[in-house]
C-alpha cells in the first residue's frame, strides 16, 4: 500500500483540493460536484454545475469544521480526497429514499454518527493503494474528534468500473477494516457500519 499523508482541509490548503479535483474550470473530477450534490437541493445543485458548487464548497471549508480530508503522497504532492464527517453535514446523504439513509433516523441528526460519503484519487495516482490509505486515515479522524459510528455505502462488485464509478469506496476494503453490513437496498450498495466505541 502506497503512503498517505492526511490533512482535514481547511482554506490554507485550498489550492491543494483544487489541484486534486482537476482545476477550477469544471472539467476535471468533481470539477462539477465539488461535493456539493449530498448538501444542496438537486434544482439547485444542478443550476451550480461547476464554478458555482466550488464557491459554495469554499464557502463551505471557510465556515469552520472540514469536511474532510486531503492527502498527500509525499507530504507536499496532493494526490487525493476522503469526505468524512458527521452526517449532519451531509443532510442528502440521510434522505429517506437514499442508499446511504440510516436505519435509526435519529442517526441523522447525532453528530457522533458520522459517513464516509465520497473518495477522489488524482488521476495519475489510481491503483497504487492510495484509496486504502485515505479509508484508514478517515476511520482514524473519525476515532480522533470523537464519532462512536462511521457509516458508509461502498460499491460491492467484481465488475470493473472507471473511477468515477467507485467514489462511494470498494466495499471489500471496508469488510477488512471491520466494517459490517447493516442492509443492502441495491444489490451492489451495502449500507456498513464501523462501531467505535469499543475501540477509542
Amino acid at each position: 500500500m502506497s503512503k498517505v499523508v492526511a490533512y482535514p482541509l481547511t482554506p490554507e490548503c485550498w489550492e491543494d483540493i483544487v489541484t486534486v479535483f482537476g482545476g477550477g474550470d469544471g472539467k476535471g473530477d468533481c470539477g462539477r460536484c465539488w461535493c456539493m450534490w449530498w448538501r444542496l437541493p438537486r434544482p439547485d445543485f444542478e443550476e451550480g454545475l461547476g464554478k458555482k458548487n466550488m464557491a459554495l464548497f469554499k464557502k463551505h471549508v471557510e465556515a469552520g469544521a472540514s469536511p474532510g480530508l486531503i492527502a498527500y503522497n509525499d507530504a507536499t504532492a496532493p494526490i487525493g480526497w476522503v469526505q468524512v464527517g458527521p452526517r449532519t453535514d451531509v443532510p442528502n446523504w440521510n434522505a429517506p429514499r437514499r442508499l446511504t439513509a440510516p436505519l435509526d433516523p435519529e442517526d441523522a441528526s447525532n453528530p457522533k454518527v458520522w459517513g464516509i460519503s465520497c473518495f477522489v484519487v488524482r488521476a495519475g495516482f489510481r491503483r497504487r493503494g492510495y484509496f486504502t490509505g485515505l479509508l484508514d486515515a478517515a476511520i482514524d479522524w473519525a476515532k480522533r474528534n470523537g464519532a462512536q459510528a462511521l457509516d458508509a455505502c461502498p460499491v460491492d462488485t467484481q465488475e470493473r468500473r472507471p473511477a468515477s464509478g467507485l467514489y462511494h469506496g470498494v466495499a471489500s476494503a471496508f469488510r477488512k477494516r471491520g466494517f459490517m453490513e447493516l442492509a443492502r437496498r441495491r444489490p451492489d450498495r451495502p449500507l456498513m457500519r464501523l462501531e467505535l466505541t469499543s475501540q477509542a
